[in-house]
């Protein structure tokens, strides 16, 4: 395994057992599957170590860094300013929307910690490292699971943003997500207990997944997806509250396609064509000059589709192309949205034109290999086909007056399992499940067989006791640096602007 570089950084220490010497880290290097590579040599002659083999070596991993050392949130006193780090974030964004932004991430503790991605970057790089990369999605927060249609139309729930995706310690995926997890709960006013017993709950789903993958083959690992009509996990029997709430979701994601949303955000022209209804900031037209480039940016997408979709979207034609706001830690980045029509003006295809900017990890990681890292919007979609079981097949990246950006198709049978229902059974179910649905991403990957030896069954608590304190703890500076950043817009060292959807 190619163990994570020792950067230049007093932000990026090497983890416990790193240093001169035939340590556990170094032995482990020998057997563990790298996650990763440029273009990696295909040998079908010779076998790799067993998968027993490369349980042993992750076991061994905690020998360097125990389970108990992820216990500690490190906060030392000369900690950056949050709100210094979240300006530092803006540069190259469009100035006039970072005030929008400010005003998301101020609404509440859990909107500043799916903004400040680029805080708990910084964060994470303090904490000891397990040894084990993975391709990382780098924001699995409870927002970014989500639900979404598959070719087949079937609904599937996933992890559904990768922004940040890069490679990186498994681990600090997961201990955003239980951040996550405490955060979120502590805004729904739910007690420390109960948001201990989630967080364990998420560690607990991802434990005990990736035990029973350690052994199955790759094959297995890759094929495994989470339809939400059919919503189980192994370790976990869904509660009625919870089945409620999936189904839910599921009538409104199969109410959301090209249809209804042409229904929502067009109108007829004067000819009888469509366009896009202004709903400012949200929704904005662009001038003809910014049109003519996003369609060239389409159309060199295209190239990037396999032949097969490239000569569907062949079939489709440009009518209309708006800006619209996205998110929360994405508002200010140049984001468009393209009305295509094809055989009708009713036969309606929408595609979402992303600007990919460098991941909030990057200072701390070595990072995604060529040619990945050379267009952040490769970077974007290369993550995404690598994590998700099941992806758009309209998945591609452009180039738009220089900047990066990625395409995917926008809002088609999309939906959210809402934060607020999480509470109760709920809390603890979805918690285990998307515990559970990042060590599948993890395994497609990292090395199942490693990462289960160093975690240990879901039956020992120590991980689980280690991030349920961490996260604790990660609750508590949340809400400190929500506070700075309440106090820096009200003296107006920072500009709020208000947002017309809060």
């Amino acid at each position: 395994m190619d163990r994570l570089p020792d950067v230049a950084s007093p932000d990026f220490p090497p983890p416990p057992g790193s240093g001169p010497g035939p340590g556990p880290v170094e032995a482990a290097e020998e057997v563990v599957l790298v996650p990763l590579a440029d273009f990696p040599r295909i040998d079908l002659r010779s076998s790799g170590e067993p998968w027993e083999k490369r349980r042993a070596a992750g076991k061994g991993l905690r020998a360097a860094v125990p389970h108990a050392a992820h216990a500690d949130l490190d906060a030392p006193a000369d900690r950056p300013d949050p709100v210094a780090v979240i300006e530092a974030a803006h540069d190259g964004r469009q100035p006039h929307l970072t005030p929008l932004r400010v005003a998301r991430m101020a609404s509440s503790p859990f909107a500043f910690l799916r903004g400040a991605a680029h805080v708990m970057a910084r964060d994470l790089a303090r904490t000891p490292a397990s040894g084990i990369a993975v391709v990382i999605n780098g924001d699995a927060h409870i927002a970014n699971f989500g639900l979404f249609g598959t070719p087949q139309r079937d609904v599937v729930l996933d992890l559904n943003d990768f922004d940040e995706v890069t490679v990186g310690p498994w681990e600090w995926d997961l201990k955003r997500l239980v951040a996550s997890i405490d955060v979120a709960a502590r805004d729904q006013g739910v007690p420390q207990e109960a948001r201990r017993q989630a967080v364990m709950a998420a560690v607990g789903g991802y434990q005990h997944t990736m035990t029973e993958l350690a052994p199955q083959g790759p094959l297995d690992v890759w094929h495994q997806a989470a339809r939400a009509d059919q919503l189980g996990f192994s370790g976990i029997r869904i509660d009625a509250h919870s089945q409620e709430v999936v189904r839910r979701a599921i009538e409104k994601a199969r109410r959301r396609h090209n249809g209804s949303l042409l229904a929502r955000v067009g109108e007829r022209r004067v000819d009888g064509g469509w366009r896009f209804r202004e709903e400012p900031p949200i929704l904005t037209r662009v001038d003809a000059a910014t049109r003519e480039a996003v369609t060239g940016g389409l159309e060199r997408y295209a190239e990037t589709l396999p032949r097969e979709r490239r000569f569907m979207l062949s079939r489709y034609h440009v009518v209309d192309v708006a800006h619209r706001v996205v998110g929360v830690g994405s508002v200010g980045t140049r984001a468009y949205v393209a009305l295509l029509c094809g055989n009708s003006d009713r036969d309606v295809l929408f595609l979402q034109v992303k600007e990919a900017v460098r991941p909030a990890h990057a200072p701390y990681l070595p990072g995604m290999p060529e040619p990945y890292a050379s267009h952040e919007g490769e970077r974007v979609i290369y993550g995404q086909r690598l994590l998700q079981a099941v992806g758009d097949p309209l998945l591609g990246w452009t180039s738009i007056a220089g900047r990066p950006f990625y395409v995917r198709q926008m809002k088609n049978m999309k939906g959210e399992i809402p934060v607020g229902c999480m509470r109760g059974q709920p809390l603890i179910y979805f918690s285990w499940a998307y515990g559970a649905l990042l060590a599948r991403a993890h395994a497609r990957t990292g090395d199942s067989a490693a990462i289960a030896g160093y975690c240990g069954r879901d039956r020992q608590a120590g991980l689980r006791e280690a991030l349920a304190a961490w996260a604790d703890a990660y609750g508590e500076q949340n809400a400190a640096d929500h506070r700075r950043l309440l106090e820096a817009v009200a003296s107006g060292r920072i500009e709020a602007a208000p947002d017309p959807f809060l």
